[in-house]
């Protein structure tokens, strides 16, 4: 049954149509661009904190500064999940939306056996998350971020957190069928306004906004 009415609302005004996927408003339009920005906001997103090279850092497997994809085999963990080691002994967990439960279940089960202080905490709807995709996605973000973005600086898997637009940002290079891509994810009252300056400073390289997809992660 096609789903009509929405039960959750990203930061980001979805560009029209708008349209409900997985119990979200989300913008239904498509783009033949070569360089495209979609709010990603649906994903599930839940944070924890643990001894940066404790038990549970060994199971994430993904040190501070990189992100790596884990498979659900890992008994309760859901499908194909990105880990951001987005700090010294923090790491953001991304999983197809509605599967924060499952996340938050998996780490406190996980949390459980190990002999160290652990916090999870669902922030699916406290942060913003968009998707900048395209050949010229590290030159939009070169006039908005002073980060180097070259690939001997932020390779496939660098995480980082830096200004974008003057706005506290964790930035995470996940490219897309070997076109590069980035992930960027801010405090949720910053939402709007990071994706309207970046579609701003993306318009001579022609960026357009693709509609969300609800993806396999």
């Amino acid at each position: 049954m096609t789903e009509t009415v929405a039960v959750a609302r990203s930061p980001i005004t979805p560009k029209t149509p708008e349209v409900v996927v997985t119990g979200w408003a989300v913008s239904g339009c498509r783009s033949n661009s070569g360089l495209t920005l979609t709010d990603h906001t649906p994903l599930a997103k839940v944070m924890t904190k643990a001894t940066w090279d404790g038990p549970m850092a060994e199971t994430l497997g993904a040190p501070f500064g990189h992100a790596a994809r884990v498979s659900g085999d890992r008994g309760g963990l859901p499908g194909n999940v990105l880990v951001i080691g987005s700090g010294p002994g923090e790491w953001v967990l991304l999983a197809s939306p509605g599967q924060q439960g499952q996340l938050v279940d998996w780490l406190e089960n996980t949390a459980a056996g190990a002999d160290e202080l652990v916090t999870v905490v669902d922030v699916t709807h406290g942060r913003a998350l968009v998707r900048l995709t395209g050949r010229r996605s590290a030159d939009l973000l070169a006039k908005e971020c002073g980060i180097d973005l070259g690939d001997e600086v932020c390779p496939q898997g660098a995480a980082l957190r830096s200004a974008v637009a003057g706005v506290a940002t964790d930035l995470v290079r996940d490219d897309v069928n070997d076109v590069r891509s980035y992930l960027l994810h801010c405090e949720r009252s910053s939402g709007q306004y990071l994706f309207d300056s970046l579609l701003d400073a993306g318009g001579e390289f022609g960026v357009e906004v693709e509609g969300f997809v609800a993806p396999g992660m």
